[in-house]
């Protein structure tokens, strides 16, 4: 284990060597969750456009629980786990490109599993509608979570781990999220018989 986790230093180190303060900017705005609201609203919007009123709703239930979730889960296990992050690792701190900074613990990133849960709960439920849809979203997933590494506010481990979980939760979610859909058609067209 020891030698994963000097492995995933290294890989940090290499992938936050490569920035530079010209882009610096660029990075530390494409981690912030405000810029992204237009996209969630063209997001909303799509699910609006393809589920009846009802669904719709349903779905936006769906996803504030998933990503309630997802945060949380990530929070127990920064605090349970206490993997400093890459800008407070006592080994490495001197040498990093510190960008930003966050809380002292990092395992696993909210950022990467909050992202990841979104892109695979939507690609689960809008892919077979808008087929372009999935890859625009885990391009978006992957964009993020890229940041937080450029930044050095988490080790690859930490979003490899982050994106796993959120995947893991979308899919879960999308299923719950389908299966009321599904049973709620399935109650409309018996009460319209």
């Amino acid at each position: 284990m020891e030698e994963i986790i000097q492995e995933d230093k290294h890989l940090l180190l290499y992938l936050n060597g490569l920035g530079s303060q010209t882009f610096d900017g660029f990075w530390i705005t494409v981690s912030t969750v405000a810029i992204w609201i237009p996209f969630y609203i063209i997001l909303a919007y799509l699910l609006y456009k393809n589920y009846r009123l009802s669904s719709f709703v349903f779905i936006l239930i769906f996803i504030a629980l998933g990503l309630t979730v997802s945060d949380q889960l990530a929070n127990i296990f920064k605090h349970g786990i206490e993997r400093f992050r890459p800008c407070h690792d006592p080994a490495i701190e001197a040498v990093i490109r510190k960008v930003k900074c966050g809380g002292r613990f990092g395992f696993y990133s909210g950022h990467a599993s909050n992202t990841f849960f979104i892109a695979s709960f939507l690609s689960f439920v809008l892919g077979r509608k808008i087929r372009i849809l999935p890859y625009v979203l885990f391009f978006w997933a992957a964009l993020v979570s890229y940041s937080r590494i450029y930044l050095g506010v988490h080790f690859p481990m930490d979003i490899l781990m982050g994106a796993m979980m959120g995947f893991l939760l979308g899919g879960f979610f999308s299923t719950l999220a389908r299966n009321v859909i599904a049973k709620q058609n399935r109650n409309s067209q018996n009460q319209s018989l």
